[in-house]
């Protein structure tokens, strides 16, 4: 299983554009794929402008799939990066899970 975290750091303004992007990928995208095990995106009420997305894949090629889809081209890489300041790509290992 690989997982994958994304902390996102918006431009200001932008955090309910963002939300609602991730809302219509979720349903084009990661509810239709196979191989993405779980797809999850958090805000922080505290932080204006921040998402985190953390997400698990079957493996690496469920990851190109999810990442070369048609949705994420239009969404994720085309839209919503035009809102974003920063983020971090962290790929994890799990040690336990219950």
């Amino acid at each position: 299983m690989l997982a994958k975290v994304f902390p996102i750091h918006l431009e200001p303004g932008n955090q309910a554009r963002a939300e609602e992007l991730v809302r219509r990928f979720a349903d084009r995208g990661p509810a239709r794929e196979d191989g993405t095990l779980s797809f999850r995106v958090y805000r922080d009420p505290r932080t204006p402008g921040y998402l985190l997305f953390v997400e698990h894949f079957a493996d690496r090629a469920a990851y190109d799939a999810h990442t070369g889809s048609a949705a994420y081209k239009e969404l994720i890489a085309g839209e919503l990066a035009d809102l974003i300041v920063e983020f971090v790509e962290i790929d994890h290992e799990m040690v336990v899970g219950l």
